[in-house]
């Protein structure tokens, strides 16, 4: 495969590992989207959540388009691509590493 599908499968596989913790298997809990965010983003969340106490509610409220209190793929992908933007953004004037 090449990066890109490799990178889409485990964007798909870090969902689907923790969505199938509790309740339903096709969405993350609270519980589950709180879970992933501390242990596959810890330094991003971590920020957020020194700054904010109930972060990971937020979160997850910002993230529910369809408001079933529940993340999606569809929804977990936005999030995904929302995080690439923004770092892509903030490192494009970033001298590459040598």
């Amino acid at each position: 495969m090449s990066e890109l599908e490799t990178a889409m499968v485990m964007i798909m596989d870090v969902f689907d590992r923790y969505a199938c913790t509790e309740g339903n298997k096709t969405t993350l809990t609270k519980g589950e989207m709180k879970t992933l965010v501390e242990k596959e983003l810890p330094g991003i969340f971590s920020k957020v959540a020194a700054k904010e106490k109930d972060a990971s509610d937020k979160l997850l409220k910002d993230l529910d388009e369809n408001g079933d209190c529940e993340v999606d793929f569809q929804e977990f992908a936005i999030f995904v691509v929302a995080l690439c933007t923004i770092g892509h953004a903030r490192f494009a004037n970033v001298p590459p590493k040598k």
